[in-house]
């Protein structure tokens, strides 16, 4: 497999999955650098090198944008993120997310067709977050999910069922070249739209239109259900936001992770709350390195 690395080692990569996996499980007791590193079987001074390489910050602070008060402040910044992400111009940053994952959805024909005529392969892959489960269509990728493999076979159930009519093949070897780029910072450094990723989803019209009202939230910010109503037209409808923010078949690529309540609660999390906290972290992150290398330049 192709893995999303910076140095293109499997090792590096799964060290890093290790040590993301044992930050987030032991979170709340803070554990150390040494901690860390030992639990992947590298020095300390190696390790924080490597996973600041992979992961754009050190593992202590890292740590921190797991934290629950990390989150509430976020969320208390997210007025601004709302007026960006509500701005129609190419220029507002709530709308790069969106250029870099472009959706489309299943016509309605083809939605009582049931996919018949569609082709999906799937592959189940190593991730940052644990397995991954990734299907393609020639139009792009249907669904994306993690989990257990216990799990993931119920998501491979569940995608037959929701696509009876569909030829669904068992391909790892079609759906690693995917999977290797969907946490590669190299990906979205690449210039063009072709560096992005297309997605093919099948939903009702309010489902797909919250689904692409989420693609206008920026690495790095956090809405409540509330806002995300707002930002669909429908200020009345936040428990059916929230019920399509559930439903989204493609997980990080479609950041369902970064909706909280009001409260600052993370609320539910299809995947796992403590995998939404990881994502939360990671995309917090993502923005940190990307806004310090800006300034470096």
């Amino acid at each position: 497999m192709n893995t999303a690395s910076r140095s293109g080692s499997a090792e590096d990569y799964e060290q890093i999955a290790q040590a993301i996996a044992f930050i987030r499980d032991n979170a709340v007791l803070q554990p150390s650098l040494e901690q860390i590193a030992s639990h992947v079987g590298l020095s300390s001074w190696h390790f924080q090198r490597k996973f600041r390489a992979w992961v754009g910050v050190s593992p202590k602070r890292f740590l921190e944008f797991l934290t629950v008060q990390h989150a509430k402040e976020l969320l208390d910044k997210s007025a601004s993120v709302l007026d960006a992400a509500l701005d129609l111009g190419l220029s507002g940053p709530g709308r790069l997310h969106d250029q870099f994952v472009s959706i489309e959805a299943v016509t309605p024909g083809q939605y009582k067709q049931l996919g018949s005529g569609l082709e999906i392969c799937y592959g189940i892959h190593p991730s940052p977050f644990g397995l991954m489960f990734l299907a393609l269509t020639d139009k792009g990728i249907c669904e994306l999910a993690f989990g257990s493999m216990e799990v993931l076979d119920r998501e491979v159930k569940d995608m037959e069922r929701r696509w009876p009519a569909a030829r669904v093949s068992h391909a790892p070897q079609h759906t690693a070249p995917t999977a290797g780029r969907l946490f590669s910072s190299s990906s979205r450094e690449q210039a063009g739209y072709e560096a992005g990723f297309q997605l093919f989803v099948k939903g009702t019209n309010f489902q797909v239109n919250v689904w692409r009202a989420l693609l206008r939230i920026p690495e790095g910010a956090l809405v409540s259900y509330k806002q995300l109503a707002q930002m669909t037209a429908n200020p009345s409808a936040i428990r059916a936001t929230a019920s399509a923010v559930g439903a989204n078949p493609v997980s990080y690529l479609i950041p369902c992770h970064r909706i909280l309540r009001t409260s600052g609660e993370l609320g539910g999390y299809h995947w796992g709350v403590e995998r939404k906290r990881a994502l939360i972290a990671w995309d917090s992150a993502r923005a940190e390195s990307v806004s310090e290398a800006g300034l470096a330049q």
